[in-house]
């Protein structure tokens, strides 16, 4: 509580610091009139754009620049439709009632920039959960390896945890506290702002939790076994679409850091939205930039940008460009707040000093559809007439192989199938389930009949016409069953690419380019939230308006260091590597640190 109370405090106090040091600086720079271009990139819309960490680097510059009396005009340009990157919510039935996030659905009580910006912007949050109480569990693709019910009384779950478990919940739940404390030093002087992410990684010790597999680092701390193989791995999957091989320790311990998950009412994508209404920024939606190059004879690095208009959505990784224009003002700083291999930018091959790291990132399958039906028992090996949980997270059979990518699934098929919203049906008035579905490949027909133990055709999404609802494949439910009704009546389906696949590292890409040029997407392999995003967006929000009033890089903190390739398919940092990088950084490896 105390320390949620003193980053509280600290969080508030950055937005007003006006760095009491340099104040002849703002003062002069104010004088001159000079007003600051700056340009924010959102480019792939499978994956975080003018998201968490565009919206809040916009919104906490224009809060820096207004304390520093720096004039700042911010220009965004993002290739979608919608602010909000890959926080998204889709209406059932077409009722703007009933919104159901597609993807970044919660945040947590520790994610301190989304929880003060819903009260600063006045956003109603509700508490995670779904419409109705039943029994939550995990699967291994043959049986249920633990359950417990959601009506229940909080201690009861956890006896029945400590029971099964033994005292592994409790020692995982301590190191997840411990780490979780450690990275928030990040938000915090001496450690914040960042120049480089490794630096940081670094001196606070993370490198020994990031170099290893999350199976690597549960083992270190004596918690390899059931509890590691059941319940968190099940979270590393439905959090982070990866098995405890194919995941850092730190990505691990993020996803088992749940506590107090909740999200805005009506969906996540307002928090973004509203901070970008507050930054005062002008906005340029449908709009992709192509093109990066320096202004001819600038003294100071200038950037002119060439955008074209785009037709994409949310739903598909092309797009229809029109014809290149280019903008009219230049930028003095221009932030890439999109991965850049998705970017698709040109530029001079001498406008970047070091290459980009160019990351692997999972493709995940998000699917929610409405049906009458609930899960089927016997698509999970129950019985007729068991009790079957409304959520499913699922975790590998004991004699599986643990993979990545497309077949990291296993046997499950799935990372988890998860009762979001119970809703009326406008035509039948009947009671239907909406259903959300992770998975590595697309939902088909086929898996949908044994998930709900019902044929659904192959064209299962639902008819236009009373006509073609009776020449329709049809099913009974079990509430209705003298009235035909369609086996899936509503179905959204989205391709993401939503976070990397968080193989051991211990080199992270800088957040500065070049001279003007940052990036935000490097935090991405550290850790990927909408928390972190904003972190990272207001870190560079902070070193841009640094550069712009001289305050110097804190000592000891470099920038530009090579990132070694990591050897992603045997799952192990390339030998030395560690050492290699501590060693650049001045401390040995097994010496940096507090974990």
């Amino acid at each position: 509580m105390y320390f949620r109370g003193l980053l509280d405090a600290t969080y508030s106090f950055l937005l007003l610091l006006s760095a009491q040091a340099q104040v002849a600086a703002a003062s002069d720079v104010a004088d001159s009139h000079d007003v600051k271009q700056v340009a924010v990139i959102g480019a792939d819309p499978t994956s975080p754009g003018a998201g968490a960490a565009g919206s809040s680097a916009a919104y906490h510059l224009q809060q820096y620049a207004a304390a520093s009396g720096l004039a700042v005009n911010i220009t965004i340009f993002e290739k979608t439709s919608h602010i909000g990157g890959r926080t998204l919510t889709v209406d059932v039935f077409a009722e703007p009632l009933e919104p159901v996030e597609v993807g970044a659905s919660i945040f947590v009580d520790v994610n301190y920039i989304l929880s003060n910006a819903t009260r600063a912007f006045g956003l109603p949050v509700r508490e995670s959960g779904t419409d109705e109480d039943g029994l939550l569990g995990v699967w291994d693709g043959v049986r249920f390896v633990y359950t417990q019910n959601t009506n229940s009384w909080g201690w009861w779950n956890l006896a029945r945890l400590f029971w099964k478990y033994g005292s592994a919940p409790y020692y995982t739940h301590r190191l997840v506290q411990e780490t979780v404390g450690t990275f928030l030093k990040l938000y915090e002087a001496p450690y914040f702002p960042f120049r480089s992410l490794t630096t940081r990684a670094y001196q606070l010790g993370l490198v020994k939790v990031t170099g290893l597999t999350g199976e690597q680092f549960l083992a270190e701390n004596k918690l390899d076994g059931p509890f590691a193989h059941d319940i968190i791995q099940a979270s590393t999957r439905v959090n982070y679409a990866s098995n405890l091989q194919y995941i850092h320790g730190l990505g691990t311990m993020v996803a088992m850091a749940p506590e107090g998950a909740k999200a805005v009412v009506g969906g996540n994508w307002q928090i973004f939205s509203s901070m970008v209404a507050a930054s005062k920024a002008t906005v340029y939606l449908n709009s992709s930039v192509t093109s990066i190059t320096t202004e001819p004879g600038s003294g100071a690095s200038k950037y002119r940008i060439k955008t074209s208009s785009s037709s994409s959505s949310v739903d598909t990784t092309t797009s229809a460009l029109g014809p290149e224009t280019q903008h009219h003002v230049p930028f003095d700083s221009v932030i890439l707040a999109t991965p850049y291999q998705f970017a698709n930018i040109t530029h001079a091959p001498d406008l970047l000093p070091h290459p980009i790291d160019a990351i692997p990132y999972a493709t995940l399958h998000v699917t929610l559809f409405a049906t009458p039906f609930r899960l089927s028992a016997a698509f999970f090996g129950l019985e007729p007439g068991a009790e079957v949980p409304i959520s499913v997270l699922t975790t590998l059979n004991p004699d599986e192989t643990p993979k990545s990518g497309a077949d990291g699934a296993g046997s499950a098929g799935f990372y988890s199938a998860t009762l979001v919203k119970v809703v009326t049906n406008p035509r039948t008035t009947g009671t239907e389930y909406v259903y959300k579905i992770f998975s590595p490949k697309k939902v088909t027909a086929a898996f949908l009949s044994e998930l709900l133990g019902v044929a659904v055709p192959e064209t299962f999404t639902p008819p236009e016409t009373d006509t073609a609802a009776s020449a329709a494949p049809s099913a009974n439910a079990d509430d209705e069953s003298s009235v035909v009704v369609d086996p899936v009546s509503w179905y959204h389906a989205t391709v993401f690419h939503p976070y990397p696949q968080k193989f051991p590292r211990v080199t992270f890409q800088d957040p500065i380019l070049a001279d003007g040029m940052y990036y935000t997407s490097g935090i991405e392999s550290f850790i990927s939230t909408m928390e972190t995003s904003a972190l990272m967006g207001m870190n560079v929000a902070r070193l841009i308006l640094d550069h712009y009033l001289g305050v110097p890089s804190a000592d000891g903190e470099e920038t530009g260091l090579k990132v070694a390739e990591q050897q992603h398919s045997g799952q192990d940092v390339l030998a030395g590597q560690q050492e290699k990088t501590a060693e650049a950084y001045g401390s040995p490896a097994g010496e940096s640190g507090e974990l």
